[in-house]
């Protein structure tokens, strides 16, 4: 099997996650008032409650439980449990407004070669962790190879952009 390099299933990108909460409607409130997602239709033929929220390039699926009362619910945040991570523009203004909204977050910083990045963890109402980060202070760098890459596409465009562009020659119109 060596043609598993690389991208042996041909992906483009990640398009949704799903999450089973308690209420959808109050699942539905946090990811819109909180993370800015908006609501888009889902499929009809689905016979079973949920909603589908789409914002900063994903979707997230909403799953009403079956056994609401009997879902685990997660009181202590720890960086090291399963979380989606979003960059955001300013960590200072992430921490006010979550402290303004009453949420409970805590704070980490990761440092490699005097590259920092500063990270915000709180629990969405089912208690799956949301990140918060300025992850774009730090390259990606694959383990083999040379290519540097970083978290948002923002950044990706500005490194296309640093690249050498072809020389462009203007030829001015002459009319007679």
């Amino acid at each position: 099997m060596k043609d598993n390099k690389g991208n042996p299933l041909h992906l483009s990108s990640l398009n949704h996650i799903s999450l089973v909460c308690k209420s959808v409607e109050e699942s539905t409130d946090f990811y819109q008032n909180v993370l800015g997602f908006v609501p888009v239709r889902r499929p009809g033929s689905l016979k079973f409650d949920g909603a589908w929220l789409f914002g900063h390039g994903i979707g997230i699926h909403l799953l009403q439980s079956e056994d609401p009362e009997n879902m685990p619910k997660k009181t202590v945040i720890n960086p090291k449990d399963n979380h989606i991570s979003f960059q955001c523009e300013s960590m200072g203004m992430v921490e006010k407004k979550l402290t303004e909204m009453g949420i409970d977050w805590v704070q980490q910083r990761v440092e490699e070669g005097g590259i920092y990045v500063d990270q915000l963890f709180f629990h969405d109402p089912d208690g799956f962790m949301i990140e918060i980060c300025n992850c774009d202070n730090m390259p990606v760098i694959p383990l083999a190879g040379e290519v540097v890459r970083s978290c948002s596409r923002l950044n990706l465009q500005m490194v296309a952009q640093q690249q050498p562009q072809p020389q462009q020659i203007h030829v001015p119109v002459v009319r007679p």
